[in-house]
């Protein structure tokens, strides 16, 4: 099974960056459509539907998928010696901490969207706003931690 993952690596490596770069995307962009959703679109309206589309769309077509190969892929990266992941370091635990984080945000949007489907949206654009940046916050844990392996 190693020698597999290993001559595989670099196929790995760039799908799960491409998953992360998609995951990030939606992640980024499904709380800025809930503050436009929140602050002007009325409950019911023709509008409402449509960014009840949207927001489905992204999460089940986009956000998902690239959520399970995220975390798929970079499973396997912890299996393959190339990647060179070694417990015994801080980082690789910086770095779940930080993936963590973004998977529990990442259903926390979900949970949201369900709310506005049955109309019981009670947060502001405002506190979307503010979360609205917990994925930067994690993204940056996230990348120093593999990048300097601190």
């Amino acid at each position: 099974m190693t020698d597999l993952l290993a001559t595989y690596y670099p196929w790995t490596k760039a799908l799960h960056i491409v998953s992360v770069v998609a995951w990030m995307a939606g992640l980024f962009y499904l709380p800025r459509l809930f503050v436009y959703h929140v602050e002007a679109v009325a409950a019911g309206s023709e509008t409402d539907a449509l960014f009840q589309t949207m927001e489905r769309r992204l999460l089940r077509a986009i956000m998902n998928p690239a959520m399970v190969a995220t975390w798929v892929f970079g499973i396997a990266l912890v299996f393959t010696p190339q990647a060179g992941v070694y417990w015994d370091e801080v980082w690789p635990w910086t770095k779940a901490v930080g993936i963590t984080g973004m998977t529990w945000f990442h259903h926390w949007l979900g949970y949201r969207r369900k709310e506005f489907l049955a109309g019981e949206n009670t947060r502001t654009g405002r506190q979307y706003r503010i979360m609205n940046e917990v994925p930067t916050l994690l993204l940056i844990v996230i990348v120093f931690s593999v990048v300097l392996k601190f």
